[in-house]
């Protein structure tokens, strides 16, 4: 991602040093897609306990969360950070940092452990669902908010007082093959016209977030695809 050198499990602060890449963890880059950074809250950010399709009725306990797998500078820093480079990190595990928008923020602060994430590629040449991560500790203040040389600095968030959160996550697999966004948009278009999980799925009516809650049908039917051949 776009910062320093990842941290493991609980990505909990340390000395601040930039990796050569000057790679962070996660959610960085996509985050860029997510401003701007001063926007009205949209959702109430004290619930934790559940998030919900435009923070309306429906809890998700399954959540679509985009990173962007190809280079890109952002401040001097290098954004990038795809599946495999959280394959990469020690016990497969990095804190997703960067977020920078309120919903996405509200959604990261509802996950609970154990719940699982598609891991989307994002602002690539082909993007789409990788492969599935966990959740492996729950929100907590993302440090980059507090970092002057961070790509997500933000000087108006209080130590004591933070905007920003974070959670860590970790790999559980790759997707048994690459599901690109051109066919997952193909079934949305069908399933609005004749009905089916992904007629209102929220990577299609709400596509700027980087962090997206699913139903539990939206993700049944998405991981169902990774046994078919593309369409």
């Amino acid at each position: 991602m776009p910062r320093p050198r990842r941290r493991a499990a609980g990505c909990a602060p340390e000395p601040e040093m930039e990796a050569p890449s000057g790679k962070r963890t996660k959610a960085t880059k996509t985050e860029t897609l997510d401003k701007p950074v001063v926007e009205a809250e949209t959702c109430d950010s004290s619930k934790k306990d559940k998030a919900t399709k435009g923070c309306g009725n429906e809890p998700s306990a399954y959540w679509l969360m985009k990173s962007e797998p190809e280079s890109r500078l952002e401040k001097g820093v290098d954004v990038k950070f795809g599946i495999e480079d959280l394959k990469a990190q020690p016990k497969q595990t990095a804190c997703w940092d960067g977020v920078r928008n309120y919903q996405a923020r509200n959604f990261l602060r509802a996950m609970k452990l154990g719940e699982e994430a598609f891991f989307y590629h994002s602002n690539c040449k082909e993007p789409g669902i990788a492969g599935l991560m966990k959740i492996v500790k729950e929100a907590y203040p993302d440090h980059t908010q507090f970092e002057k040389n961070s790509p997500h600095y933000d000087p108006s968030s209080k130590k004591d007082n933070p905007k920003w959160s974070m959670v860590d996550v970790q790999f559980i697999r790759m997707t048994k093959r690459f599901i690109p966004l051109a066919e997952l948009k193909v079934h949305h278009q069908a399933h609005k016209a004749n009905g089916g999980p992904l007629k209102n799925m929220a990577l299609f009516t709400r596509q700027r977030l980087s962090v997206q809650p699913l139903t539990q049908g939206e993700f049944d039917f998405v991981l169902s695809l990774e046994d078919k051949k593309p369409s």
